[in-house]
């Protein structure tokens, strides 16, 4: 077990019991009382909630195949890494720091970003487009063609 706070990725290589857990969290209702990890010693101890969500969402991704990293929020990317979590090209995501949309360090000649910043600024972006969605339907129903 890693005693670091260091990226660590994850690969679905027990595929049937990883899809058997998941079944098994789909199954289980939202429970009021917090989940609890036990230990091989038998030990048991309270799941922080956010810890108890992590947990789903890489069970959730290992049981589709999908490979997992988990890194501390505090990691710094390259620009291309940064793109390549948004799904933009550099030059794209180059211009989005050129705009002050993310912070960013220069601490040589290339510049370095917080995955934080980052993923903030991808929530953001993903709210502005769902209001943008809201507003066209808004006007295409007003203007009698949504929904015919």
């Amino acid at each position: 077990m890693h005693s670091t706070a260091e990226d660590r990725t994850l690969l679905p290589e027990h595929r049937a019991e990883i899809a058997e857990l998941c079944a098994f969290l789909d199954r289980t209702p939202q429970a009021v009382e917090p989940a609890l990890l036990r230990g091989p010693d038998g030990s048991t101890k309270t799941l922080p909630p956010e810890v108890y969500e992590a947990l789903m969402v890489v069970v959730r991704a290992l049981s589709e195949g999908k490979a997992v990293t988990v890194a501390p929020v505090n990691t710094t990317l390259t620009t291309q890494e940064a793109a390549d979590l948004l799904g933009v090209s550099r030059p794209t995501f180059v211009k989005i720091l050129d705009e002050g949309e993310v912070p960013y360090s220069r601490p040589g000649r290339h510049r370095r970003v917080l995955l934080a910043d980052v993923l903030q600024y991808k929530e953001r972006r993903r709210t502005r487009r769902g209001r943008g969605l809201d507003k066209l339907i808004e006007q295409t129903e007003d203007a009698g063609l949504y929904g015919n």
